[in-house]
């Protein structure tokens, strides 16, 4: 007998309980391969010192991060700017 939605839901929630539980988790392989690009951005030769490419690559992943909160500023801004301009506007200005 198929499961009812609540029953998918509890289900899915004692599974991510459970491997959380065992300080597991499934993202270990893409958080690996997302942390690689900024060691192979940095020294994709492999001619530094890992001390030194460890160091450049934690710079490159936060120069990324930083990169991308500046972008959601920016566009959180002229998101409240265009609401600004269309609430200033009011219904009656067509």
């Amino acid at each position: 007998m198929p499961l009812s939605p609540a029953e998918r839901t509890l289900r899915a929630k004692l599974a991510a309980h459970s491997v959380h539980a065992r300080g597991r988790t499934n993202t270990e392989p893409a958080r690996a391969a997302f942390d690689q690009r900024f060691f192979d951005e940095v020294d994709p030769d492999r001619v530094l010192p890992s001390v030194e490419r460890a160091k450049r690559a934690a710079h490159a992943r936060s120069a990324y991060f930083s990169r991308l909160a500046m972008k959601a500023a920016t566009a959180r801004r002229r998101k409240a700017q265009a609401s600004d301009n269309n609430a200033s506007e009011g219904p009656d200005a067509e």
